[in-house]
């Protein structure tokens, strides 16, 4: 009787722990390993780093020919336009997020639809660069992601269904928001978009199972944070860096997402570029944005910022992805800014450790100081005063390089721990720029200047560059005609994927530059490729879909690209056996 009664209890233990392991969903530990899990992809980055580098060797560069079609799944109807996502993969299934804030699910292995869905988006939100979403956040058996009316949204991942949705902003203020979230801790983290509005960019974590805030960090001076539902500290010192009551309309949207670095246990954010665009009219560095920020994730408080262009006048932002990664026994991190320069932190503190410039002929600065960290202006290189000008309207023009798409925009770079080299997405381009005058006015647009870009080159504007960290030689390049705004993968079989808005996935040799395969998806790629093993061999899956900033702001550049067409699938690739 008493052996009967253990083999019982034995059973309903296994039972307990087999069920328990089914049903768990993505954990804390699934996402820090996500990288070393060649399986399944389960964060914004292929790990909170966001090196984008995959360990799978299976598919390399001497095989690469047997990398075929698997199938394409339509996102359907009449929502095309840009489809700038990033793919996850668990259990067998496939999460992507599409333009005009949807969300699907989709068979890995055949394909099929297993549940689509769709924000009910109010009339009247403000996209300030097309309908696009980044992607989606995973954890426990929850798929969340946010949604252009400024929304955090949370779905069962087996059924679709809302489990509960937060607001995040005034959508009608110029909030949205297209990033991905990040997962750090059990706390789901998210950003703002809106800067062209004259919002004020904020980091917040919530539960990632309640929604419920833990914190918020609003990243412009003079705006105090949240913990625990009571207020904690102000962010910076009051008008230390701004002039009167600009900072209560100051921009600074954080709204590309983050990266979380477990070694220091610290979020690093970008925030984005000042408001208005015009700065004569907020004198100072304007703090903190245009800066890296790095944020303790328990109570949001900044532990260090880099302010990469002070007082910022050209829309060159500062929202780009914060690498980390190791060298000669440092902690460092790489981010490459809108302004054109490529940049190697110590991430521990802060402190700057080189500054190289990655597209030619930059006109803002011709330096960054590597002792203040700051940049040696080129004062004429900044658009005149309108106050200055004979009508007032009007300050003269500049032309200056890069255009304010940047020497790289939003479309992530990716490191290779087999070279140590960055590949960055980059464009040669520039603009006439002038400053007009500007009033803050909800949901109006407020820039306070007027721009026209224009390519550099005849022959190219987009160019994927390899880069060294350790001094900031470009090892190789490639140039593309059209300018180049998708993500970047690299792979431990020596590969390098992205795609172009000609419509071809492409693979290139990590340390040659050689392009050994491509494969056109019928409309422009401006996804973010990412790879995965399943029943025995190597997947590549990429969002194809032409738009984004370019068509809608691109000036000169826009003309060269309007015969492209729009699309929205999700192209997976197999290797065959």
């Amino acid at each position: 009787m008493k052996i009967y009664t253990l083999c019982a209890s034995i059973i309903v233990t296994l039972s307990i722990i087999c069920t328990t392991s089914v049903n768990a969903g993505v954990t804390d530990k699934d996402i820090l390993n996500d990288q070393a899990t060649p399986g399944d992809i389960v964060s914004y980055g292929m790990g909170p780093r966001a090196q984008r580098f995959s360990p799978i060797k299976m598919l390399n560069k001497n095989n690469i020919e047997r990398l075929v079609p698997a199938y394409a799944y339509s996102f359907g109807g009449e929502k095309q336009r840009g489809q700038e996502a990033q793919p996850l993969v668990y259990d067998g299934v496939i999460y992507v997020t599409g333009s005009y804030s949807r969300a699907f699910a989709i068979d890995a292995r055949t394909g099929e639809e297993i549940w689509e869905y769709n924000a009910r988006l109010p009339d009247g939100i403000l996209p300030c660069c097309d309908v696009v979403n980044r992607g989606a956040a995973i954890y426990g058996d929850m798929i969340y992601f946010g949604t252009l009316d400024a929304a955090l949204v949370a779905l069962d991942r087996h059924t679709g269904k809302v489990k509960w949705k937060k607001k995040l902003g005034d959508y009608k203020a110029g909030y949205s928001m297209t990033a991905a979230p990040m997962i750090v801790k059990g706390k789901i983290i998210t950003g703002v978009s809106g800067g062209e509005f004259g919002i004020v960019g904020r980091v917040d974590a919530r539960d990632a199972m309640t929604g419920e805030t833990v914190w918020s960090r609003p990243v412009i001076e003079g705006h105090m944070g949240t913990l625990n539902g009571k207020e904690s500290t102000m962010t910076g010192t009051l008008n230390a860096t701004w002039p009167g009551d600009m900072w209560k309309t100051g921009g600074g949207a954080t709204w590309l997402g983050g990266t979380y670095d477990p070694d220091t246990d610290l979020i690093y954010y970008g925030a984005g570029n000042p408001a208005p665009w015009n700065s004569y009219l907020r004198q100072g560095d304007n703090l903190y944005a245009a800066s890296r920020l790095a944020i303790n994730p328990d109570n949001g408080e900044i532990v260090w910022h880099y302010q990469t262009t002070p007082r910022e006048a050209w829309d060159y932002d500062g929202v780009n992805e914060v690498i980390s990664f190791d060298q000669g026994g440092k902690k460092l991190a790489a981010t490459a800014d809108r302004n054109g320069f490529f940049y190697v932190l110590d991430r521990t503190n802060g402190k700057l450790q080189s500054a190289t410039p990655f597209v030619k002929q930059i006109s803002w600065a011709s330096s960054i100081d590597l002792k203040s960290g700051r940049p040696n202006f080129i004062p004429e290189n900044r658009a005149g005063n309108p106050v200055d000008s004979a009508d007032g309207k009007k300050g003269s023009s500049i032309f200056a390089v890069p255009s304010f798409l940047g020497g790289k925009n939003w479309m992530p770079m990716a490191y290779s721990q087999n070279t140590g080299l960055f590949y960055v997405p980059s464009n040669e381009w520039g603009m006439d720029l002038w400053n007009e005058p500007v009033t803050y006015k909800k949901g109006a647009a407020y820039l306070g200047a007027g721009f026209t870009i224009k390519p550099l080159f005849d022959d190219y504007i987009g160019s994927l560059k390899a880069i060294d960290p350790s001094n900031g030689e470009i090892k190789w390049e490639y140039k593309n005609e059209a300018p180049l705004w998708g993500g970047v993968m690299t792979t431990a079989g020596g590969l390098v994927f992205t795609g172009t808005p000609e419509g071809y996935l492409k693979a290139f040799d990590d340390k040659t530059g050689e392009e050994v395969w491509s494969f056109n998806t019928g409309s422009g790629v401006v996804g973010i490729p990412v790879t995965w093993e399943m029943d025995g061999t190597q997947y590549v899956a990429v969002n194809s879909g032409w738009g984004g900033a370019v068509p809608l702001w691109g000036g000169e550049v826009a003309k060269t690209i309007k015969h492209l067409n729009q699309g929205g699938s999700l192209w997976v690739f197999k290797l065959l056996k």
